[in-house]
């Protein structure tokens, strides 16, 4: 009976203490008059993408670029048929989701994968890979990745017109 009794008033105590600290939490919040960010669309111009990183023609449209601590960006690319990214590894990998078109991805050393609306790819940090559009269709992805030392992506070489029609 008394250890149920001390389980309970420990519980009690533990409670307490977590509503004090979220009410510490919540009052700190306030004095500091944190504000959210809106990004207006159209607040953001669309770019070209490199054509030292692309080939093809490609469109991204920055979405977000978190500010710091964080280190979370992303944005919208679309890929118009046959265009594509060169060959590269992100620092602490990448999150595509596809929103439009069909669209391919591949691994180095691994096959071709079709990825349609929906569908979610992940790569992990360091994975050298490239994406892009099909030969006939064009695609779009929202990729979602983060920085590390203040880089997001290392570029490497392009994908030739012999690997990518295999």
């Amino acid at each position: 009976m008394i250890t149920r009794r001390g389980v309970l008033i420990a519980g009690s105590a533990v409670a307490t203490l977590g509503i004090q600290r979220v009410q510490a939490l919540a009052a700190e919040a306030k004095e500091t008059q944190m504000e959210i960010d809106i990004k207006r669309n159209g607040s953001r111009p669309s770019q070209k993408g490199s054509q030292d990183w692309f080939t093809g023609s490609v469109r991204i449209d920055p979405l977000f670029q978190a500010p710091d601590p964080t280190r979370v960006g992303a944005g919208q690319v679309t890929f118009e048929p046959g265009a594509r990214t060169a060959w590269h590894t992100h620092p602490l990998g990448q999150t595509l989701i596809i929103t439009a078109g069909l669209g391919w991805v591949q691994r180095e050393g691994g096959p071709v994968e079709e990825v349609r609306p929906g569908d979610v790819v992940w790569f992990p940090p360091g994975l050298k890979h490239w994406h892009g559009a099909s030969p006939t269709t064009a695609m779009t992805h929202i990729a979602i990745q983060e920085s590390s030392g203040g880089k997001n992506v290392d570029w490497l070489e392009k994908v030739s017109d012999e690997h990518y029609r295999r």
